[in-house]
């Protein structure tokens, strides 16, 4: 590395270059990790709003409870539609424009929801959640954007704090929901809609803190740190993205640990609360035992970025398949025991966490600079598509085997995690497991 060089900070490296010297990298870090952080606040701050509310609002629209779980499915089908070309903007153009565009169709999204609830058009409702899935998968990109500029031994930390700031978010989200209904009492915007105009607030004002603050971009800024690669746009593309997956078994397990991690829990997340209805439990038990799923998801995650980068991925990969599967035996064994639900649901959040991190920061380890940018829209689609299917398979097992069956099925999906875990870590040698 020389000790200074020019970071191109404008499409295909052709605007104003900025002047990066080695002894700005440190403070470069901690400013990119700051704007990252008040972003992932922001989005935090509006996505749990679609979450809590989008199934009420399908209710209301539809005029029918059968078709409420639509809604949530048409913003993670959208979240992981948009990965790909969210990617691909990335990959040519840098992480701000990219995380700029997923904002603002968010905020379209949100936009297109409280329409529809005006004008009672149920397909225009759907169009406007799948576009509000943009948000998620600008909250998902931003911790790979956390690593672009981390030291190879501290991407694990990295990206686990962008990961921990989604908690103020979504704390905070679900509480200001009711308050924002109650601005719009009188008109025609619904109470229930009313968030969804905060909401697009938010994801604008996201935008903004991004587009000013993220400068210098710190893909493109990675890439004029990496001699020899800036002229390899070839290997750019979405299709060398998949290649170099192909080409890395590193990456291969790192794209099923992010994968399998997010479907086995989403899928036992989704089901608990009707299994908790099932054996007698409250709205306001059920919505305290989400909670602290939540908390284990996010607020423990820079631990699990400190062990990744201690221990190495493929431990915490273990760990991580230790913790889901444990998870999988309190709650599927609860019955009425709610504490024990608790208790799981808790331990599947902590699962969740040690297995996004350090698959996410494996995943970044194993492929050229030049390609990562693809192969990590490429982990996010595939992540949140087969959530998608988990979720529906879900309802499925529990309708027709129970809550306890959908565990056991959790589980098993566990085993190929951790098989390939196991294998690669036998054949790798300790000091390059980091």
């Amino acid at each position: 590395m020389t000790n200074a060089l020019d970071a191109p900070d404008a499409p295909g490296g052709h605007g104003a270059a900025v002047s990066v010297t080695v002894a700005d990298l440190p403070r470069l870090r901690r400013r990119t990790s700051a704007v990252l952080i008040a972003g992932q606040i922001l989005g935090g701050l509006g996505v749990p709003i679609g979450i809590a509310l989008a199934p009420v609002l399908a209710t209301e629209v539809s005029g029918s409870e059968s078709l409420s779980g639509l809604a949530p499915t048409a913003s993670v089908t959208g979240t992981a539609l948009l990965s790909l070309p969210l990617a691909a903007l990335m990959t040519a153009r840098g992480r701000r424009p990219g995380l700029v565009v997923a904002y603002l169709i968010g905020a379209f999204g949100a936009g297109l929801v409280v329409l529809a609830t005006v004008v009672g058009s149920f397909p225009l409702l759907l169009l406007g959640m799948a576009c509000f899935g943009a948000g998620s998968s600008a909250n998902l990109q931003a911790r790979f954007a956390a690593a672009d500029l981390a030291e190879p031994d501290r991407r694990g930390r990295a990206i686990s704090t962008v990961i921990w700031a989604t908690t103020i978010g979504s704390v905070l989200g679900p509480n200001v929901a009711a308050p924002a209904g109650r601005v719009f009492r009188g008109t025609a915007v619904s109470e229930t809609a009313g968030p969804f105009v905060w909401a697009a607030g938010i994801f604008m004002l996201a935008a903004l803190v991004v587009a000013v603050l993220l400068r210098p971009d710190p893909l493109l800024t990675a890439r004029a740190l990496a001699p020899g690669e800036n002229q390899e746009a070839g290997n750019r593309s979405l299709r060398a993205g998949l290649a170099a997956v192909r080409a890395s078994p590193m990456a291969r397990l790192a794209l099923v640990t992010v994968a399998v991690s997010h479907t086995a829990m989403v899928s036992i997340m989704v089901m608990t609360p009707v299994d908790l209805g099932h054996h007698g439990a409250d709205l306001q038990l059920i919505g305290l035992v989400i909670s602290g799923h939540i908390a284990g998801m996010y607020a423990f995650s820079p631990v699990m970025g400190r062990l990744a980068d201690r221990f190495g991925r493929l431990s915490v990969i273990g760990l991580a398949a230790g913790l889901l599967a444990c998870a999988a035996l309190l709650a599927g064994t609860a019955g009425a025991a709610h504490g024990r639900t608790a208790a799981g649901l808790f331990v599947l959040g902590l699962g969740w966490s040690a297995g996004m991190v350090a698959g996410s920061a494996l995943l970044t380890d194993s492929v050229p600079q030049p390609a990562r940018a693809a192969v990590q829209g490429l982990s996010d689609l595939v992540m949140n598509a087969s959530a998608g299917v988990g979720g529906v398979v879900a309802g499925v097992i529990v309708s027709q085997a129970g809550y306890g069956w959908l565990n056991l099925a959790g589980a098993c999906l566990l085993l190929p995690m951790a098989g390939l875990a196991m294998r690669r870590s036998l054949r790798t040698p300790r000091s390059r497991q980091a």
